[in-house]
């Protein structure tokens, strides 16, 4: 089994939280984990850039003229790439998508990530993880109480307003629901911060799908 730490927001231990690592796939895969963050980040291509060649450029394939005794220098069709509003020599094409994930291996990567995390103790939880009203300060005090200075993931049980809107102004500070994490989300930063039901949920969801 292993043992994750809980921390109250002051900084103070409070305890531990044991989790079966069969939860997360038992191993991790890093081919699997290169595998899914490429994908992710090719996802992430707007893929909009794309130029003509001269194929596909309007104009008549004829020659513009013959080629001797006119007085000009020879040239070709209208739709040459030498030519104002010719297409270009090297024209841009949309790279093909890498093929997809199916969704099993979506979540096994995700969870070999996060076990990654939790055997290099990155991972914490956070017990009673709560602000009365959006407060920058105050998340910035609590992540300086746990000795966090190279970037975190918060993952919440649910989405919370008040605890996205006072973090997300944080450098290096990612805010999500824990059903919305992957494995680039996890692996991009140096800390994996669970609030107490997003710990719960993870385990309960995990245990649901292993049985």
């Amino acid at each position: 089994m292993l043992k994750v730490p809980v921390f109250a927001m002051n900084g103070q231990k409070k305890g531990e939280v044991e989790i079966d690592p069969a939860l997360l796939g038992g191993a991790v895969r890093p081919r699997l984990l290169k595998q899914a963050i490429v994908t992710y980040l090719d996802h992430q291509r707007q893929r909009s850039a794309r130029t003509k060649s001269r194929a596909e450029v309007e104009g008549s394939n004829r020659k513009l003229y013959r080629q001797k005794g006119t007085g000009n220098a020879r040239a070709g069709m209208i739709r040459t790439p030498v030519r104002r509003g010719g297409g270009r020599t090297f024209a841009k094409r949309v790279p093909p998508r890498v093929k997809e994930l199916p969704k099993k291996m979506r979540r096994l990567a995700r969870d070999n990530a996060i076990l990654a995390k939790i055997e290099a103790s990155d991972v914490l939880i956070i017990d009673g993880l709560s602000f009365k009203a959006p407060k920058t300060k105050d998340f910035a005090g609590m992540l300086s109480a746990l000795k966090i200075e190279k970037g975190c993931v918060v993952a919440t049980e649910q989405y919370d307003p008040l605890v996205y809107r006072s973090g997300r102004n944080i450098p290096k500070t990612e805010i999500r629901p824990v059903d919305d994490l992957n494995a680039y989300d996890v692996m991009r930063r140096r800390k994996l911060i669970f609030t107490s039901g997003a710990f719960e949920r993870l385990k309960k969801n995990r245990t649901a799908s292993v049985a």
